[in-house]
């Protein structure tokens, strides 16, 4: 005989028993017919009432036996040692997920149906069970029932409050059956087992991007819809994830409660307390699979592998410059606003970035945290570290595209490019003169201000440039650190080597492209052009005798000041110009390093061997404006003119 079945008319939920499907219309008219005479409470439920009774006069009726524990209800007993007998009696017919409780499966059932019977009455959002809308409401009525007895912290839920205790007891009661690491939560060890089976169920159905956290694909679906609902309600700036709020606070309050346990720094967000750890551990645990390169944080790895795919996702939206990191970009846009937020509270000096400021604080306290391991020279920037490395490594990871040369630094590469583009992007405001390099343009400038900052402890002179101070004191050492591979010969600067080396190779590179005549060094070259230009810069301030060069005015100052730097290391016979001290040196060698192609005689300076070259050649350069007679060497020609002045 087929069993009756009882309908349910609003939900279509069938019963067995005319009495259960009475109780469960109770459910839908929201009727509580029984009543406690104590408290007034109501129950649909006649063993709900039988239950509750035993909480007035704290009667705990019914005890395990296995564990003492005492329950109010029978019920409630069988169920509870189901949990020594681990019997889950109640089975789903479609997942086979089984449940220690009927009401638990009826529940599940619902994750499988997508039903929500539960309706919230201020905001209509659905809910599969009950327990859950009753929580819901409190987010309405901000009602927090819960209190921790230790901080006396708030919270809307049991189960918050209990997971809240961990904290003040470090309890972590569940732990990786892999790795076994330790957490406090379920659904925290639930998500970590993600990380050993890769597994990430939840898709972007913009992007397609997969999460292993439903709440990391919630964070992802802003960046699609640019919404950020939190907002500070100190300057109102805006972000799209709650604890990036509350990080940002920090900033308002200058509070660090994270500390490390090794140097006591301490850090407003726990993810840079744990990166700083790093620095003590030198654990790296993200390597890039491309170049095997290894990292302590993972952004930082993120940032690297743009390297290899060339991906710069963040412009500028002034000038459409690209970068591959948004910090960069940031204080790229500072360019555009001159905007100096930082300031040194000792010289008041103004920076664009908080790290350049805290970098410049080191020259006021001498401090130089960063001390290379090969040679243990000290820096106070991480950056000028690296780069030193670089010397050691003979690393020259910058390569100009255009001819291929190779540098340690980006910036050397950056000012190299402008020897092809020819950019001067650096313009001096009093002359107007143009510069590739900001540096240079600022040593320029103290030729306006006359501003000479450096000076010898030796002899006091002072200097505009460090590198020229640095290139005197090897006056007062005598040394000469560059040498010659060919002859030997020492220089106190290599740019004199280089210049050296041509005398070997006879090569001239530099051209003037006026009268083609050809040039060892640009400096000579740069010299050259002022004869065609009638231009003398230089001009003593003493006389007012102009020069076209530099060196040639500082050799001039010395016939004012009688001053005789330079000395024989034989005779110690003085000089006012270094190439007299070269010339009368050879007098000690015997040194003639200056030959003729043609009969290979030599001579001791390069001026006595253009004047040999004449007599081969037949050249007579020199006129005699009264008779036209020709000479090769100039003092005959002074000589043949007393025959006229008599």
């Amino acid at each position: 005989m087929e069993e009756k079945r009882y309908i349910c008319n609003i939900c279509k939920e069938d019963f067995s028993e005319k009495s259960h499907l009475d109780k469960h219309f109770l459910c839908h008219t929201k009727q509580k017919l029984y009543s406690s005479n104590i408290c007034s409470k109501e129950f649909s439920e006649r063993s709900h009432l039988n239950t509750h009774y035993p909480t007035h006069t704290n009667g705990k009726l019914y005890s395990c036996d296995v564990c003492q524990k005492e329950f109010p209800g029978k019920g409630a007993l069988n169920r509870h040692y189901r949990t020594h007998t681990k019997v889950k009696p109640y089975s789903c017919e479609i997942c086979q997920k089984r449940y220690f409780e009927k009401s638990h499966l009826k529940v599940h059932y619902r994750t499988h149906t997508n039903e929500k019977p539960y309706s919230c009455e201020v905001c209509h959002k659905e809910f599969s069970e009950k327990g859950y809308l009753n929580v819901h409401y409190r987010t309405h009525t901000n009602e927090k029932p819960y209190s921790c007895d230790v901080c006396h912290k708030l919270f809307s839920e049991k189960g918050n409050l209990n997971k809240h205790h961990r904290i003040h007891t470090n309890e972590k009661p569940y732990s990786c059956d892999v790795c076994h690491k330790e957490f406090s939560r379920k659904s925290h060890l639930n998500i970590h087992y993600r990380t050993h089976t890769n597994e990430k169920p939840y898709s972007c159905h913009v992007c397609q991007k997969e999460f292993s956290h439903t709440s990391n694909l919630n964070q992802h679906y802003r960046i699609h819809t640019s919404e950020k609902p939190y907002s500070c309600d100190v300057c109102h700036k805006e972000f799209s994830r709650r604890n990036h709020l509350n990080e940002h606070y920090r900033t308002h309050t200058n509070e660090k409660p994270y500390f490390c346990d090794s140097c006591h720094k301490g850090f407003s967000q726990k993810g840079h307390l744990n990166d700083h750890y790093r620095t003590h551990t030198n654990v790296k645990p993200y390597s890039c699979d491309v170049c095997s390169k290894d990292f302590s944080r993972k952004d930082h790895l993120n940032e690297h592998y743009r390297i290899h795919t060339n991906q710069k996702p963040y412009s500028c939206d002034v000038c459409r410059k690209v970068f591959s990191r948004k910090d960069n970009l940031n204080r790229h846009y500072r360019i555009h606003t001159n905007e100096k937020a930082y300031s040194c509270e000792m010289c008041l000096k103004k920076f664009s970035l908080k790290s350049s400021l805290k970098v410049h604080y080191r020259i006021h306290t001498k401090e130089k945290p960063y001390c290379c391991d090969v040679c243990h020279k000290e820096f106070s920037s991480k950056k000028y570290l690296n780069k030193h490395y670089r010397i050691h490594t003979k690393e020259k990871p910058y390569s100009c595209d255009i001819c291929h040369k190779k540098f340690t630094d980006k910036g050397n590469l950056n000012r190299h490019y402008r020897t092809h583009t020819k950019e001067k992007p650096y313009s001096c405001d009093v002359c107007n003169k143009n510069f590739s390099q900001k540096c240079s343009l600022n040593i320029h400038y103290r030729t306006h201000t006359n501003n000479k900052p450096y000076s010898c402890d030796v002899c006091f002179k002072k200097f505009s440039v460090k590198s020229s101070l640095n290139m005197h004191y090897l006056i007062h050492t005598n040394e000469r650190p560059y040498s010659c591979d060919v002859c030997h010969k020492g220089f106190s600067q290599k740019s004199n080597l280089d210049g050296h080396y041509f005398t070997h190779t006879k090569e001239k590179p530099f051209s003037c492209d006026l009268c083609n005549k050809e040039f060892s060094r640009k400096g000579s070259l740069n010299g050259h052009y002022l004869f065609h230009t009638n231009e003398r810069p230089y001009s003593c301030d003493i006389c007012h005798k102009e020069y076209t060069r530099k060196y040639h005015l500082n050799e001039h100052y010395r016939t004012h000041t009688n001053e005789k730097s330079y000395s024989c290391d034989v005779c110690h016979k003085v000089f006012s110009k270094q190439s007299h001290l070269n010339r009368h040196n050879r007098v000690h060698s015997k040194e003639k390093p200056h030959s003729c192609d043609l009969c290979h005689k030599r001579f001791s300076e390069k001026s006595s061997l253009k004047v040999h070259y004449r007599t081969h050649t037949k050249e007579k350069p020199y006129s005699c404006l009264v008779c036209l007679k020709n000479f090769s060497q100039k003092y005959n020609l002074i000589r043949h003119l007393q025959v006229h002045t008599n």
